[in-house]
């Protein structure tokens, strides 16, 4: 093997932004890659699959090369390298050896990292798994290909103990792949993409299939090209990976990425992993198969952790996570964030998470109480973390935001629970009052909403918003206007929020309790009535909801399950589930008998606890 480099070098301190670009000779193939980014820093090769080029990872590169030498690779028969004649030279062992070539050639002395697609994930499979080779690579960033040994050997043990789910499995995954036997089909797939395909209905049929602005597609000006002359890859290699797979082991730390809407390639075929690599992560996307068009974001993020990981940084929580064979809890190194959690539901269901293994970062206008339940949970062994915020304060919750994604990072979990009780005539209760409980019931959801949300989005790896709605907001009653319509707003805020937010993988629950004990009663406003009164009727309603037995940890265990089972509206408690079930089939009955009383009515009916109990 010999090579031979552009002898221009890119000297430390040059525009990051400049590419040049490069020919190693392995044996007959002249191999083009193209390199930018700090001179300094790690090498991280990248590898790309049928029909791209180097061009695939244009919306990654500008991500990584302030700090990393990255090195893009055109495949035998892509771009600007060799295109053999024969198409066994497309095998995946000898394009391996076109990617060992340029690591020798760009980093000599020290191993590089990897990240790869599609045909040159399979490729670099061959290389990370053969025994002399693997001390080359120092991680392995997998996208949307498995090694061909792994999966065929998946397949197999599947198929060898044929339960219904095996069997669903493995034949699953082999319908996704037969595709690729007519690829390798000699003459016909080449006339057919001739004359079907050209690069404007590519780009838009990617962009559709992917979720990807047609921008975000990235193809090299040899694409009419190479649409049919790399399609050999699949002759070479799609039998052959079936027929004879091998026994492939490998010490490189391996990370697989894979879209949950990939038609090729099952998240499922790589449970096996970690009976083949030493160590292995694996993230599951909401993408497709094209995931460096459509998460870019993402993909640069994921390698950059993995790489700070092996060299000695403290894992990311989203790596940790992603880590396979390892048991963990439901919610383990997930970072939840909970307003309002200084008391009642909040509290309750910061403790639940906390027991299921989140990180907890919980806030309250009461800091005493916000400090009261992180102490409840590092007493049962949790991880919490207490703040004080007005979440009516726009700009008090942005700043929180903000401390919070320095001290603790970006959440996966939101839950804007913060709110306050109020009562009252709407004729009997001042304006500062009704825009108090609009304030801190709907724009608290809103700002927690908004200022933690584009953080998620702009992460790219989903999420989850939980908001504290109520039975209130589709149960019309009197003397309850300022709590229901806060309470209604944030019920279809939410509706509009989940439909805004699920092109981001972030899922939206609206939780509606009906009658829960918490201490949102005794600490209601009710206007329209003396102190007193309004003392005696706080301590009636208190004890009327204490009679109903039914606690706010109740109402934790529902959020929690909500989250793990992606839940849109959770009615909470039998009376809010059957007044949700009433306002969609007879509503005119709900406000028949608003209009007749409302439950500061009953409130006035139960005595008062007497002086001195």
């Amino acid at each position: 093997m010999t090579s031979t480099i552009d002898p221009k070098p890119t000297l430390a301190g040059d525009d990051t932004t400049e590419i040049t670009e490069h020919v190693v000779r392995n044996g007959d193939i002249h191999v083009a890659y193209f390199v930018q980014g700090n001179p300094t820093g790690e090498t991280i090769l990248l590898t790309h699959g049928w029909p791209d080029t180097h061009h695939l990872w244009d919306g990654v590169t500008p991500l990584l090369r302030d700090r990393f030498r990255l090195v893009a690779i055109d495949n035998r028969g892509a771009g600007k390298t060799t295109n053999p004649k024969n198409f066994r030279d497309f095998r995946l062992t000898e394009m391996a050896s076109d990617y060992v070539a340029v690591a020798n050639a760009v980093s000599p002395d020290k191993p590089v990292h990897v990240l790869a697609h599609d045909w040159g994930s399979a490729a670099s499979w061959e290389a990370i798994c053969d025994p002399e080779l693997e001390h080359r690579f120092a991680s392995f960033t997998s996208v949307s290909a498995p090694c061909a040994s792994h999966m065929s050997k998946w397949v197999r043990a599947r198929l060898a103990h044929p339960t219904p789910k095996n069997l669903a499995l493995a034949l699953g995954q082999i319908g996704s792949v037969l595709y690729m036997l007519a690829f390798g089909t000699p003459g016909l797939p080449n006339l057919l993409m001739k004359l079907l395909v050209n690069e404007t209905r590519w780009r838009t049929g990617l962009s559709i299939g992917e979720g990807a602005p047609a921008e975000q597609i990235h193809l090299g000006p040899t694409f009419s090209s190479d649409i049919t002359r790399a399609l050999r890859v699949y002759r070479a290699n799609a039998i052959p990976a079936v027929l004879h797979p091998e026994d492939r082991y490998t010490n490189v730390p391996v990370q697989v990425i894979v879209g949950k809407r990939d038609p090729a390639i099952r998240q499922s075929c790589y449970d096996d992993e970690p009976i083949w690599n030493k160590q292995t992560w694996r993230r599951v996307l909401d993408g497709g198969h094209w995931l460096p068009f459509s998460h870019p974001q993402v993909l640069a993020a994921a390698t950059v952790e993995l790489i700070d990981a092996v060299s000695g940084k403290p894992p990311a929580r989203a790596l940790r996570r992603s880590e396979m064979g390892k048991s963990r809890k439901p919610f383990e190194d997930h970072l939840v964030v909970i307003t309002g959690g200084g008391s009642g539901i909040g509290r309750e269901t910061a403790r639940e998470f906390a027991r299921e293994g989140a990180e907890v970062v919980l806030s309250d206008i009461n800091l005493d109480g916000a400090k009261e339940t992180v102490a409840l949970i590092e007493q049962d062994g949790g991880i919490a973390h207490a703040y004080q915020l007005n979440v009516a304060d726009e700009a008090a919750i942005n700043a929180h935001a903000d401390e919070v994604f320095a001290n603790h990072g970006v959440p996966d979990i939101l839950v804007n629970n913060a709110g306050v009780g109020a009562a009252g005539g709407f004729l009997e209760t001042p304006a500062a009052e009704f825009k108090r409980v609009i304030d801190i019931n709907l724009y608290g959801v809103v700002n927690g909403s908004r200022a933690f949300g584009a953080k998620m989005a702009e992460r790219g790896l989903g999420g989850h918003i939980v908001n504290l709605s109520s039975m209130a907001a589709y149960s019309p009653q009197q003397k309850f206007s300022a709590y229901s319509t806060s309470k209604s707003a944030v019920f279809m805020f939410s509706d509009c929020l989940r439909a805004d937010l699920a092109t981001h993988g972030i899922g939206v629950t609206t939780i509606c309790p009906g009658i829960v004990h918490t201490n949102i009663i005794s600490t209601s406003k009710i206007s329209g009535v003396s102190a007193e009164e309004e003392s005696r009727m706080q301590q009636a309603g208190d004890k009327a909801y204490a009679m109903r037995r039914y606690g706010p940890e109740k109402v934790a265990k529902q959020i929690v399950r909500a989250v793990q089972k992606n839940k849109q509206v959770v009615p909470v408690t039998p009376e809010a589930r059957l007044q949700y079930l009433n306002n969609r089939v007879a509503p005119g009955l709900g406000r028949f008998f608003a209009s007749k009383g409302g439950m500061t009515d009953l409130m006035k009916l139960i005595p008062g606890q007497k002086e001195g109990r």
